[in-house]
């Protein structure tokens, strides 16, 4: 009898999963919600949770710990300074899988994956900006200049 042993394999071997979900664990902790397959939401849903984590011990160790696993200093960074302030009197829940239907190619179960009390700005954290938003930008750093 099986009885709860292991875990969703996926259908890929052990180092392809182990690049896709620390691939998708840095775009969680960057953009804060994705969507993808419901079997590994589920997957992910412990993994994050486990990250924010051991995020909120603040110590040396576990920066490193959290290091191997990420391999990016921007979702270490963020995870330490920005997160585990967000969820420091939250003792787990972090983050919460919504389905969203199927996917009209394969009919595969879509699902979103998304942290609680997420940031709605970190979506738009690769967009690039607007021209209007460029030249205002570019109108301030030379207002800047001139009165130095």
């Amino acid at each position: 009898m099986r009885h709860a042993l292991g875990y969703r394999k996926l259908n890929k071997t052990s180092e392809h999963r182990k690049a896709l979900f620390k691939n998708m664990l840095n775009s969680l902790i960057k953009y804060e919600q994705i969507i993808t397959t419901l079997p590994k939401a589920k997957e992910l849903k412990p993994q994050i949770d486990k990250v924010i984590t051991l995020g909120k011990r603040n110590k040396l160790s576990c920066k490193k710990k959290l290091f191997s696993e990420l391999q990016d200093e921007k979702s270490v960074k963020k995870v330490f300074e920005e997160l585990s302030k967000r969820y420091s009197k939250r003792n787990g829940g972090y983050s919460r899988v919504l389905k969203a239907g199927f996917r009209t190619g394969d009919d595969a179960p879509m699902a979103v994956i998304e942290l609680v009390d997420r940031n709605t700005e970190a979506k738009k954290a690769d967009k690039p900006k607007k021209v209007e938003e460029k030249k205002k930008d570019l109108e301030v750093k030379t207002d800047q200049k001139s009165k130095k």
